[in-house]
């Protein structure tokens, strides 16, 4: 049945989005079995690995960025078949690169003539939407392959399956599979502040014995009792220790 929210959108441009559509899920799905490959015992390229099933989890995102658009629209996605991947010769990282390259560069073009399709049946939202989310993102993946690609080449990387020094070389040292993928955290833990500087230092120290022993007794709630344990740091001049006799004696 028709949807209420449907305007504008030409059948031909919602067929053809089904298409692209498939495409992009096998584009995924060839990604991921490249990823599953690298990471086996006896290639054991990790960071290769993460790299190829990082990408594929991208491609996975945008095949869903087009089906949620579709139904913006109004349109219906209508499930394709999913090939099994034509990736089993890709036993080298030159071989796998070249690879990514072409898939790249085929969904490339099938973006670029959806665009065209729009176009031509004046839907101006759907060929603005191709463009900025979809076009741009793959060009610059394009770009990205090229320049791996021309690393792999003088490092001399495998293209037969067998083990190379430039396909560790590439895992271990090229910037785009070690920090892309897994970027340093920047979170730092502030230094706590010195102990006799909190106020009600030495009432912090009393009251959780109090609690373990209520806890013991089985009229209080639980508790950690890592504070039971805390020793206070010790000052040159001996006014930590006198401060927290007076504080005890309080108590």
């Amino acid at each position: 049945p028709a949807s209420r929210v449907r305007h504008g959108f030409p059948p031909a441009v919602e067929e053809a989005l089904c298409g692209v559509t498939g495409a992009q899920l096998e584009l995924h799905y060839c990604l991921q079995a490249l990823g599953e490959y690298f990471d086996q015992s006896h290639v054991a390229l990790p960071n290769i690995s993460k790299f190829f099933l990082h990408q594929a989890l991208e491609e996975r995102n945008a095949a869903e960025a087009l089906m949620k658009y579709q139904q913006e629209r109004g349109g219906h996605y209508c499930s394709k078949t999913i090939q099994k991947p034509n990736c089993d010769y890709a036993v080298g990282l030159m071989k796998a690169l070249e690879l990514a390259m072409v898939q790249w560069k085929t969904m490339l073009r099938y973006f670029e003539e959806l665009y065209a399709l729009s176009v031509e049946n004046a839907d101006p939202h759907s060929a603005s939407t191709i463009k900025k989310q979809f076009i741009g993102p793959k060009i610059q993946k394009i770009k990205l392959m090229g320049d791996l690609l021309t690393n792999a080449r003088r490092l001399d990387c495998s293209q037969d399956g067998r083990n190379s020094l430039g396909d560790y070389f590439m895992d271990r040292l090229q910037k785009e599979f070690r920090t892309s993928i897994e970027p340093e955290s920047s979170d730092h833990c502030s230094p706590c502040p010195p102990l006799q500087q909190c106020t009600g230092a030495a009432e912090g120290l009393k009251r959780p014995q109090r609690e373990c022993s209520q806890h013991r007794n089985g009229i209080g709630p639980i508790y950690a009792t890592i504070h039971c344990t805390t020793m206070l740091p010790q000052c040159n001049d001996g006014t930590a220790g006198a401060k927290v006799k007076q504080g005890r004696e309080g108590l």
